[in-house]
């Protein structure tokens, strides 16, 4: 059976006065410690969900942010796509407009040419007409009397034209 000697109740009374000890000395500051350690963790994982809400708020103002940029980005590339058109049209009009002046100047220079040789034509076709009548009357015209048949013949020529 069970021998409850005098060892049996001093191994008791050891193990309680060394628990009693143990937990005084030991279990208090452990506990402690793992409380400490147990709340740091909770405060670091609400620290983590403040900031993983603070990062969500930042990325919806990023976001917010981009989306206006792009906006404004495309709205500048629209304004140079007309202001573009717009100085192409002014190019392209003032081109035109020199075109036409040209083609205008060009015009008056060949009708200033075109009066020009017609003069020259009328004065010598009047010379060798002078000269024709003057072999078909066999005589010799004189220059005075050259000039001033030349000069009547020139008028009734542009009378006609």
């Amino acid at each position: 059976m069970l021998d409850f000697s005098f060892t049996f109740f001093f191994t008791l009374v050891n193990i309680g006065i060394l628990f009693f000890v143990l937990r005084a000395i030991l279990f208090k500051p452990v506990s402690k410690f793992m409380d400490k350690r147990a709340e740091k963790i909770r405060n670091d994982i609400e620290g983590a969900e403040r900031d993983r809400e603070e990062a969500k708020k930042l990325l919806s103002e990023q976001e917010a942010a981009m989306a206006g940029a792009r906006k404004e980005a495309g709205e500048l590339i629209k304004n140079a796509r007309v202001q573009a058109g717009e100085q192409a049209e002014r190019i392209i009009a003032g081109a035109r407009a020199e075109a036409e002046e040209l083609l205008k100047r060009a015009g008056e220079e060949l009708e200033t040419e075109r009066r020009s040789a017609m003069a020259l034509f009328r004065t010598q076709a009047a010379v060798l007409v002078m000269k024709a009548s003057g072999r078909l009357l066999r005589r010799e015209i004189s220059e005075e009397d050259r000039a001033g048949e030349i000069a009547a013949f020139l008028d009734e020529a542009e009378d006609t034209l």
